[in-house]
């Protein structure tokens, strides 16, 4: 090759890379001219996109407000459920622990006016002590009676009678003793009050 040749190629090689660089630059500019406007469309639209994520923000704050205001709600109403069927559970066992007690009675009575009868009877007098203290363990209390003020909640007045020995409302006498099971009066105290 001669050197006319190499400087030809020199020179087209330099040509190329003018190019090269020209096109470089003008690529250069035009990124930065993208990018200016996006920005003066980002300066432009930010109210509106601003906007639309504030309300958009907004509708999630209140989805979940609602959401959990409804959680709890179902977790206050579950928990008065638990609260509302153990007391259930806990009155129908009273109530029927009550009922079967009230059936006993009548046979403690019986055998209370059999020991008054025969007061030196032993087994009778252990029967009773027995079925007392059967009664006691389960939760059955005798509600006391004589000298005791008058309480309608648990006695029943059949008698009244005139003593200035006795205080007023005072007890004198019982006819029937009164029993409870738990604060619930099976049944009451039948007795005479001295006025």
């Amino acid at each position: 090759m001669s050197k006319n040749d190499l400087d030809k190629k020199d020179l087209h090689e330099e040509n190329l890379q003018e190019q090269a660089e020209k096109n470089e630059t003008i690529k250069e500019e035009n990124r930065e001219e993208a990018v200016e406007g996006t920005d003066r469309e980002t300066v432009q639209k930010p109210d509106a996109q601003e906007e639309e994520e504030k309300e958009a923000k907004d509708d999630l704050e209140g989805k979940y407000n609602e959401l959990s205001d409804r959680f709890l709600r179902l977790v206050a109403e579950y928990d008065n459920f638990k609260k509302r069927t153990q007391k259930e559970k806990s009155d129908i066992y009273i109530s029927a622990t009550a009922d079967v007690i009230e059936a006993i009675l009548p046979v403690a009575d019986t055998i209370s006016r059999a020991l008054e009868m025969d007061k030196d009877n032993q087994g009778i007098a252990l029967i009773e002590k027995q079925l007392l203290d059967s009664l006691k363990s389960i939760g059955v209390e005798v509600i006391p009676a004589v000298g005791e003020t008058f309480d309608p909640e648990f006695h029943n007045a059949v008698f009244h009678v005139e003593d200035e020995n006795v205080a007023e409302n005072t007890i004198v006498e019982e006819f029937a003793r009164g029993y409870k099971y738990k604060n619930k009066v099976i049944r009451h105290s039948v007795v005479k009050v001295a006025n």
